[in-house]
């Protein structure tokens, strides 16, 4: 079975937020990634300190998004950045960090990501989703074509099911990143 990473978007759950991601933690997720991209700084530091505390309780490793000041106040030393964003860290900023990710659109990214010192790669839209609706997948070779132009592990995410994840599988990605699966319950 393939690792897989929660992406989360509070905006999604039913339910009170941290109580959705305590049973996603029961389902001991590889990581999970706090991706709440509406926040601001202060905000995202008082969420990130709760999800921190509730991630150590139940042994799941977090990776904070977007916000490298924040996870450096926490102690977090794994970061997922926007490829905009990871271009414009000093290299002295990202040593702090023994894991750095960001998500790839194109083979063009995917080299730049890996000059700019990500460890892993998030990849996607792989399939047609509810979260980028209208636009189509970039399918299952964009996928292979990735996960054999690098030795970074990645990470396929879009419209990923329990139907299609063995696809994803037969092209070598190291894993999968969820989201609304996740954030509804339905994983």
């Amino acid at each position: 079975m393939l690792p897989k990473i929660c992406i989360t978007n509070r905006k999604l759950c039913e339910e009170d937020f941290l109580d959705r991601l305590k049973k996603v933690c029961k389902k001991n997720p590889y990581r999970i990634v706090l991706r709440e991209k509406d926040l601001d700084e202060a905000s995202y530091l008082e969420l990130a300190r709760n999800v921190k505390d509730l991630c150590e309780e139940e042994n799941v490793t977090l990776i904070l998004h977007s916000f490298p000041n924040v996870a450096k106040k926490l102690g977090v030393r794994r970061i997922h950045l926007p490829l905009g964003l990871l271009q414009n860290m000093a290299e002295e900023e990202l040593d702090y960090f023994e894991e750095i990710g960001t998500s790839v659109h194109s083979l063009e990214d995917v080299r730049l990501a890996k000059d700019l010192g990500a460890t892993y790669l998030i990849a996607g839209h792989i399939f047609e989703t509810d979260c980028k609706k209208g636009l189509p997948g970039r399918g299952l070779d964009f996928l292979k074509q990735v996960c054999e132009c690098t030795s970074l592990p990645v990470f396929a995410i879009g419209g990923i099911t329990d139907d299609n994840i063995h696809l994803i599988e037969e092209c070598n990605a190291t894993g999968v990143a969820i989201m609304s699966g996740f954030m509804v319950g339905e994983i």
